[in-house]
């Protein structure tokens, strides 16, 4: 059974979340729920953005394509959503979402690579077919590359199983299933 939780308001937060908070209320506007929700840990917010805003090998197109396709295979809606929106600020239109998505990329071969492999380790939790690890590296990705793949769907994975555990509202536009 999930519960419901509420949003905390920028008052629930301890001092160390505080400075990345107003970062965030400043930099986008507004908090989106699924951080303000990381606020609920004295620490959760802080760590979570400075894993989110670590260095990769990943360019952010890339990461956004690693986002959806998490998201897609963990069946998270607030976060499907949101890297809908910050995909299409990366550059990828309505239909190029909906494609990395459903992990069938007809407009990059490359993307097409990466989004099968980020699709298989999701799913397969690891125990990964040895054929897409190949297509991967037959793309020109590096093993710095899949060392950076598997990190990001960790990260995604975080707030996957936020949203899944705690049903915030999705303050991000609504997406159609795929």
């Amino acid at each position: 059974m999930n519960t419901t939780f509420l949003v905390p308001a920028r008052e629930q937060m301890s001092e160390s979340n505080l400075p990345v908070y107003d970062a965030l209320q400043k930099g986008l506007g507004f908090v989106p729920n699924l951080f303000a929700t990381l606020g609920l840990s004295d620490n959760g917010l802080n760590r979570y953005i400075s894993f989110q805003n670590a260095k990769s090998s990943l360019t952010n197109k890339e990461k956004e394509a690693i986002n959806l396709i998490v998201s897609e295979v963990n069946n998270c809606k607030y976060c499907k959503a949101a890297h809908t929106a910050i995909g299409k600020m990366n550059g990828f239109t309505d239909e190029q979402t909906v494609e990395l998505r459903k992990a069938k990329v007809s407009f990059d071969a490359k993307l097409n690579a990466l989004v099968g492999l980020a699709e298989n380790i999701t799913k397969s939790r690891g125990h990964i077919d040895s054929k897409i690890l190949g297509s991967f590296f037959e793309a020109g990705y590096t093993q710095e590359n899949l060392v950076d793949v598997i990190i990001q769907i960790g990260e995604k994975t975080i707030t996957n199983y936020l949203h899944s555990i705690t049903q915030i509202p999705i303050d991000f536009p609504a997406v159609a299933e795929v």
